[in-house]
């Protein structure tokens, strides 16, 4: 996406103003990263819900997080709860202990809308249940 169309999203955006803030903070180069890809998962992810949560996007499937991204020393991060069992090459930074796998990107350039898309489809097809892991003591069990 051109930056001028993602400067038009941004002004015309139902972006919910607690991420539209944090995606302000962010250097202007970041700024396009998270603005992308908040375009592209609120298209993607219709009918969830998306805030700050733990001081970073997340949304959320009927309470479960399913996808979020952060700011972090390596570029933003996009992180899918689910995400180990997509099986995609592009989502290799694992998480240990759960099920998430991620993409570092550091230009918008990096987003390919059509992985992003692919992967939101198996987000809501492919989850853990993260709602109730308190519950169940750390347990993880898939929906």
């Amino acid at each position: 996406m051109e930056i001028d169309n993602i400067n038009r999203y941004i002004k015309e955006s139902k972006m919910i103003p607690d991420i539209k803030s944090y995606n302000l903070k962010q250097t202007p180069d970041d700024q396009l990263i998270c603005d992308q890809l908040a375009e592209i998962i609120d298209a993607g992810l219709t009918g969830a819900e998306s805030k700050v949560w733990h001081a970073h996007p997340v949304w959320f499937l009927d309470g479960n997080p399913i996808v979020g991204y952060s700011k972090q020393k390596k570029g933003i991060r996009l992180m899918f709860w689910s995400g180990a069992d997509f099986d995609e090459e592009k989502l290799n930074v694992r998480g240990g202990k759960f099920k998430d796998a991620s993409v570092f990107f550091n230009s918008v350039s990096e987003i390919d809308p059509e992985d992003l898309k692919r992967w939101l489809i198996k987000s809501r097809k492919i989850q853990w249940d993260y709602k109730n892991i308190v519950k169940r003591k750390g347990k993880l069990v898939k929906l």
